[in-house]
């Protein structure tokens, strides 16, 4: 990529705002930490805009758009925040976007951070990858959808096919944090797919308080004998983790059909839950009268396991000949699914999504 136009971008959590601006390339400035105002408006807002001038100061050229990632619900086409989440300043209505662009005389664009996600990847990281791999494979095989699912303090989901970013006709697309939980049908997906849900199954496990349960990092360390604890309860957090998101992703791979990419912080444990997530994906299901089949159409592969990759690679290749003629036409009948690591760090993929989704809206426009 070598367009190296800047754009300023704001990673808006609950204990600090960091603040920066990014061309093609990454980042060109020392991010700006500014603890967060979650309480009251006027003090937030004078956060951001403080924020956000300190980066201009610093910006070696000046600035084409604002584009970050911001917590829902929201109308992010409008750039109006409704959030009642860990940000209370910003509960009711806050027209946040129409805000910076009056402040700064910036086109200013406003996401969610799965899809920004979803979009970076898209752009330069796991849908290219595996495209081109394909390609050194001699694979016909070529995929234009990513799905994207962040596994952190909540499940975040994204969508890009085609090269754009689908957000919906509320911008509520890919919540997939909001599917029934396979585990606790009375529940929420979320509830068993992100830090909390780790913590919670090891401490029930192993019959102590949530509060004195470790975090998902230490709870993996223990699983592979490297911290002290009850590694089979570490194991068996993981494997329900692995299993609620296998049954999050059989339902949305269902309707989309294409690559997915994992992301956030959980993710570095892929290896305690892709193989449950992959059973799930891959298990049965059944009709009214007790007949099974399969729970989704297309066979799942594990990007990262070498062996899985080849033979996701290699597909089923074969020549057929063209009734009444002598034709002949090479196709792949297997259909298939690849689930893939993050290839740029979800921070960096965020990033990457958000600068090319503001020069994409930019030129755009007549």
């Amino acid at each position: 990529m070598s367009d190296n136009r800047i754009v300023l971008t704001l990673d808006a959590g609950g204990t600090n705002f960091v603040f920066s601006a990014v061309n093609a390339n990454g980042e060109v400035v020392p991010p700006v930490r500014l603890p967060a105002e979650t309480q009251e408006l006027s003090k937030s807002l004078e956060t951001i805009t403080t924020g956000f001038r300190q980066v201009i100061e610093q910006s070696p050229l000046p600035p084409v758009a604002i584009s970050f990632a911001f917590p829902g619900p929201a109308d992010y086409p409008s750039g109006i925040i409704d959030n009642v989440g860990n940000l209370p300043a910003f509960a009711g209505g806050v027209a946040l976007g129409p805000y910076l662009e009056q402040q700064f005389g910036l086109p200013t664009f406003i996401n969610n951070d799965g899809d920004l996600f979803a979009y970076g990847e898209a752009i330069s990281g796991l849908l290219p990858y595996v495209n081109n791999l394909l390609e050194q494979a001699g694979s016909p095989k070529r995929y234009r959808t990513l799905f994207a699912i962040t596994l952190g303090t909540g499940l975040g989901g994204g969508l890009v096919h085609n090269g754009e970013l689908f957000i919906g006709d509320n911008s509520n697309a890919s919540e997939v944090w909001l599917l029934r939980n396979k585990l606790r049908p009375d529940c929420f997906a979320e509830e068993g797919a992100c830090i909390r849900s780790v913590r919670g199954s090891y401490a029930r496990i192993t019959n102590t308080a949530i509060d004195d349960a470790p975090t998902p990092q230490i709870i993996a360390a223990i699983a592979a004998g490297e911290s002290s604890g009850d590694p089979e309860a570490a194991k068996q957090a993981f494997a329900e983790l692995g299993e609620v998101v296998g049954d999050v992703l059989a339902n949305a791979i269902t309707l989309l059909d294409g690559l997915v990419v994992l992301g956030g912080g959980i993710s570095a444990a892929h290896g305690l839950f892709m193989q449950p997530l992959i059973d799930e994906m891959q298990g049965s299901i059944a009709t009214y009268d007790g007949r099974p089949m399969n729970r989704i159409v297309q066979k799942v592969f594990n990007l990262d396991a070498p062996d899985q990759c080849d033979a996701f690679l290699a597909g089923a290749t074969k020549t057929i000949t063209v009734p009444g003629t002598d034709r002949e036409i090479t196709y792949d009948p297997l259909k298939r699914i690849g689930i893939g690591l993050t290839r740029l760090g979800t921070s960096r993929a965020v990033s990457i999504g958000a600068h090319a989704f503001a020069l994409h809206a930019i030129d755009q426009q007549p």
